[in-house]
């Protein structure tokens, strides 16, 4: 009798441990499921965050509110971002590295003008296929900025938005026929650019005094000049003044609208 009742103690007492047993792999198995999803969750967590914050990124420095707008200002700064050619930059052999000559209207204010395709090839190209593309009679007409501080007297043109910013599908360098000591006379064609070397494009400016720029940044390519006309220019736009703003009472917009009526070269 006693035998008996032992036996079915054990009995008892062994499926007592099958199913402590069963039930520990029950929870242990629903342990691990739980870890394999939780990680399955973080890991396509971190991919779907990674992904939008690349995304934000690339819109906020593309599209978004942290677009670069190309700088609009000969004022350079001393750093220098790709020091390469962006696009397809006009072939600097258009210049064929001669004299050129034209008109270069503002308004009703015919000035001539020269280029030089031998100092300034790559520049000198770049602006007369430009204008053997009407850019600057049309897309790029409007002259955004005028300057008349005492040194710094020049007016700015060619932006793709009239405001001076846009792109224009290129930008190049390096830089050509920089005056060493920083002056820009009276009737310079330079081109403005941003803080790189690399960074000209379209926009060029002309001064219609004598005007000193640093030269210790780098300076502006002078690819050509104003041969007649100078004098009517200045009594007839820039002597109208600058539209001041906070920023600036002698750096704006010219108070008289100004754009490029013709463009001529040969």
């Amino acid at each position: 009798m006693a035998s008996s009742k032992n036996a079915d103690r054990d009995a008892r007492e062994a499926r007592d441990r099958l199913r402590r047993y069963n039930a520990r792999q029950s929870v242990h198995s629903l342990q691990v499921t739980r870890r394999r999803r939780d990680n399955v969750v973080a890991i396509v967590s971190v991919v779907v965050i990674a992904a939008l914050a690349t995304f934000t990124q690339v819109f906020y420095f593309t599209a978004g509110p942290g677009m670069p707008a190309p700088t609009a200002s000969p004022s350079p700064s001393s750093s220098a971002s790709a020091e390469k050619n962006v696009g397809p930059v006009p072939a600097k052999t258009i210049a064929k590295g001669r004299a050129w000559t034209g008109t270069l209207a503002l308004n009703t204010v015919k000035l001539g003008i020269s280029l030089d395709g031998a100092k300034a090839p790559q520049a000198a190209s770049v602006f007369i296929d430009l204008a053997k593309k009407s850019f600057y009679t049309t897309t790029g007409a409007t002259c955004h900025r005028l300057t008349n501080g005492d040194s710094f007297k020049l007016i700015q043109c060619g932006s793709v938005d009239g405001k001076g910013a846009g792109d224009v599908g290129f930008s190049f360098g390096p830089l050509e026929n920089v005056p060493t000591d920083g002056v820009y006379p009276a009737g310079t064609i330079a081109m403005a650019r941003g803080d790189s070397a690399y960074s000209q494009s379209s926009q060029f400016f002309i001064t219609y005094a004598d005007t000193k720029l640093p030269s210790t940044t780098g300076g502006y390519t002078l690819f050509g000049s104003v041969t007649s006309g100078l004098p009517a220019f200045v009594s007839q736009i820039a002597d109208g003044g600058v539209t001041a703003s906070a920023q600036s009472t002698t750096d704006g917009t010219p108070v008289i609208p100004t754009k490029i009526t013709q463009l001529t070269v040969q």
